[in-house]
Formats: C-alpha cells, structure tokens, sequence
C-alpha cells in the first residue's frame, strides 16, 4: 500500500525554460503576447458570431471556416496558461497529469486544423471545378461528416500518446524547451527505450499532416489545370482569388510546423532565442492571422463586418 502511494504521487515534474538569457524581460515580455493572444481570441469569436448571425454567410465555405475559427480558440486557450504563467508569475514547473493533458490538446486541435483545411481544399475544388453541383456535392451533411472526421482523426491518433508516456520514467532535470508541453519533447526526456512511441509519433505525422499536404496539393493541381481551362483572363483571376484565403491559411500553419521541426530536428546548432520564438510563433502565429486574413481577403466577411458594425452604429446613434 505503502509503495502504491508512493508511486501514486511522486509523479515527476516540468520545467519550463521561458526564453533563455531574457528572464528579467519576460514581464515586458508578457505584453505582447498579451496583446497577440487577445486578438487571436476576440478575431476567432466575431468570425463564429458572424456565421452563426449573417444568414449569407451559412454556406460550406463558411460553415469550415468556423470550424477553423473554433479549433484556433481551442489552441490559444490550450497554450495561453503556460506561456502567461511563465511570464507573469514566473512559474515554471508543471505536473505530469496537466502536461500530458495539454499535449493531448494541442495536438489534437493542430490534428483537427489540418484536416480542417483539406476540408476547405475540397471545397474549393468542387465550387471551381464543379459549381453546378456544389450544393448537391457540399450539403450540411458532407460539411459535418467532414468536420467530425477531422475531429475523430485526430482525437483517435492522440489518445495513445499520453499513455505512452506514463509507461516512462523520467529522469534528470526534466527541463521542456517549449512553453507549453509537446510530445517529442517530453519524449526525449523520457529514461527508457522510446524506439515504439517515436515509432508511432512518426506514424501520426504521416497520417495526418504528411496526407493532408497531399490532398492539399492534388486539389490545387486540380483546381490550376480547370482554371488554366477557362477561357478568359478575367475569368482565371476570379477564380483564383477565391482560393486567395485558403492559399494563406495553409501558408500560415504549415510553415511554423515545418520551420519547429527543422529546429527540433538541428536543436544544437540553433540559437535558443531563435528556438524557444520559433515554437511560440507555430501555435500562436495561426489563430492570429486567420481571423485578419479573411477578413482583409473575404468579401463576404468584410461586408458582415460592415454591416453589423454600422448595425452597432447606428443603435448607439439612437
């Protein structure tokens, strides 16, 4: 009984590095980051409150983007605890229990945004290279079979991770490079033989964003050789710009993904300031700008804006 307990609650800890020879800044620090995570959570709420009000804007397209604006809150709120406690209150250490939960959740919502965007891929692909039968193609039905897919998908893969890494003891300083919990990192932390977990993280990334590029880029092959087609230039621009957002929400999460694992990969060789801005620019930089992008590219979104703010406007008139 005695062992049980002692096994029951000497779970081992985290420890958050923060950015390396900046400590006595983080304060200043904070502020910004502050800032960014503010427009990420109230740019994500106003694109949902838009969807769900401008009755012009409960279309497919939409109803994904959303989805996207949904899964971007889930990983702000996932991230913004660690990295606000490291740099208001200083505290650096996290428990096994809260770790592995906020890696389940980070990973799951990063999952869930790229099977998000081959969604919005797919939906681009049908309203250009087949608008007669978008809506019979894209009914409500296909748009939740599809956001539940990416959902399941990427909760489903997850779930082993954190029992993985339960079946691992930990040993040294435990020290995270990150400011939020993240699979390999812990992973290289872990005293053990780890060759079937890095196995399976492998696997995951193969699964879900190595297929997801694939079907990203297959769509716009596609959707380049039907607008190639058209007969008029101005036709072939039009066609264009409507996948302008998608095109730059793509672009914004997938080159921090791919930048943090070129850095994780050459971790010695690269500066830790670099390092440690790198892995906060790749879940922040993307619930930051997808709410600025479509609604400085996306007509549709621009002239909800207007008009509920002139709505706005005019009631505080009265």
């Amino acid at each position: 009984m005695l062992a049980f307990n002692n096994t029951f609650f000497n779970w081992p800890t985290f420890s958050f590095i923060g950015i390396p020879g900046l400590e006595a800044a983080h304060i200043w620090i904070s502020i910004p980051f502050c800032v960014l995570y503010l427009i990420a959570l109230v740019g994500n709420a106003i694109l949902l409150i838009l969807v769900r009000a401008e009755k012009n804007l409960h279309e497919p397209q939409f109803y994904f983007l959303a989805m996207l604006a949904l899964t971007d809150l889930g990983l702000s709120l996932s991230t913004m605890p660690s990295v606000l406690a490291i740099f208001w209150f200083d505290v650096r250490n996290i428990g096994l229990n809260a770790c592995l939960t906020q890696m389940f959740f980070i990973h799951t919502f990063s999952s869930v945004e790229s099977g998000v965007l081959v969604a919005m891929a797919f939906d681009r692909l049908v309203a250009i290279c087949a608008p007669l039968n978008y809506t019979k193609i894209l009914t409500h039905y296909t748009v939740a079979c599809l956001s539940g897919a990416a959902l399941i998908r990427g909760a489903t893969l997850l779930a082993p991770l954190p029992f993985f890494l339960r079946t691992f003891p930990f040993c040294g300083a435990n020290i995270l490079s990150h400011s939020y919990c993240y699979y390999p990192d812990m992973l290289n932390l872990a005293c053990g033989d780890i060759t079937f977990s890095s196995a399976y993280g492998l696997v995951f990334v193969l699964c879900t964003f190595a297929v997801d590029v694939v079907f990203i880029l297959a769509s716009y092959m596609k959707i380049l050789d039907t607008i190639m087609k058209l007969e008029t230039q101005d036709r072939n621009w039009r066609s264009l710009h409507t996948c302008a957002c998608h095109l730059c929400t793509v672009l914004v999460f997938y080159l921090p993904l791919i930048s943090l694992a070129v850095l994780h990969r050459y971790t010695q060789d690269t500066s830790p300031i670099l390092y440690t801005t790198m892995s906060n620019a790749y879940l922040l930089m993307t619930p930051l700008l997808n709410p600025l992008v479509y609604s400085l590219k996306s007509r549709q979104i621009q002239a909800a804006l207007r008009k509920r703010f002139w709505v706005q406007r005019v009631i505080a008139g009265e």
